[in-house]
């Protein structure tokens, strides 16, 4: 059982690594134990930074895509590589989520992938969304989000995935799914992330209104964990990553799969239905156009 999770955030997306790997006789992807030795230290690349420390077994990725680390398409290829890399390690047992961009933990989705845009392209991108989910909701290791910054819409889905999150504690960072916001619709699994973590009505509420809470507010409803001052954020992520890592292993992840795989698996059953109603959606005239108005304003504010 301690596999669940792992072998359900794998299914449907092509495998990112495939090239690097071969399957095994039980149907499990393995890598050359040359390849994780090159991977298991410190890896840059150009939207993601990951540092990982052998003698913890905590990797810290860091999102570093200026200005606000938008989840784009590039961006999410390169995360979930760099996750599956770290799934794939045995010796990673903890993850911590962070920014290295001043003010912001995400911005979310980015909005030049839906607009303007193909259905092709459109569903490949949301097959890419679909895909970090599944790999950070699903994944074996600890997760912990150090949000050092705003995090709205689907960067607020990104710390949902994750077991603990740790916001600074500035009342000027706000965090929410504010997708209505902008005319778009939080899909099912957006919404069972946040049903699952802060009650059903808290959540229709949040949704209905597109809501962003500050820090205090996001505790207050317990969309984050705990907050601390923005500079310790980091050090207080490590330091509760080293109490979940007293759990052994096995109980911790057959725990967590009886919590999330119910969520996980409804995702799997009707992928290609959700990308094909995200995909009919966000090309339409009147979404386009609200689109188009808000890219628009954002322009204006920057003038």
């Amino acid at each position: 059982m301690a596999t669940v999770l792992r072998h359900s955030a794998k299914c449907g997306f092509p495998g990112l690594l495939s090239q690097l790997s071969s399957p095994s006789r039980h149907g499990r992807v393995c890598v050359s134990p040359n390849f994780l030795s090159q991977q298991r230290n410190n890896t840059t690349s150009s939207k993601i930074k990951v540092d990982f420390d052998s003698s913890t077994g905590v990797a810290v990725m860091q999102m570093q895509s200026p200005p606000v680390n938008s989840l784009s398409l590039d961006f999410l290829t390169e995360f979930s590589i760099s996750l599956e890399k770290l799934e794939m390690d045995k010796s990673c047992r903890g993850l911590i989520l962070t920014s290295t961009l001043p003010k912001v933990f995400s911005a979310g989705l980015d909005i030049m992938e839906m607009y303007g845009k193909s259905p092709e392209r459109c569903g490949a991108f949301w097959k890419a969304v679909q895909e970090m989910w599944l790999k950070l909701y699903g994944s074996n290791m600890v997760t912990i989000a150090a949000i050092n910054g705003s995090s709205p819409a689907g960067g607020c889905l990104m710390s949902l995935t994750c077991d603990y999150r740790i916001m600074a504690d500035n009342p000027r960072y706000s965090i929410g799914l504010n997708e209505t916001q902008l005319g778009i619709v939080a899909p099912f699994w957006f919404k069972d992330t946040m049903v699952n973590t802060v009650g059903h009505r808290t959540t229709e509420m949040a949704l209905e209104l597109g809501l962003l809470y500050n820090a205090p507010e996001a505790l207050k409803i317990g969309l984050v964990d705990q907050l601390v001052p923005e500079d310790q954020v980091l050090n207080t992520a490590k330091e509760t990553m080293a109490k979940w890592l007293v759990i052994p292993d096995h109980a911790r992840q057959i725990t967590k799969s009886m919590m999330r795989k119910p969520s996980i698996d409804k995702l799997l059953s009707n992928r290609e239905a959700d990308i094909h109603n995200f995909v009919s959606f966000i090309t339409k005239d009147s979404i386009q156009k609200s689109l188009r108005m808000y890219l628009e304003m954002l322009k204006k504010r920057k003038a």
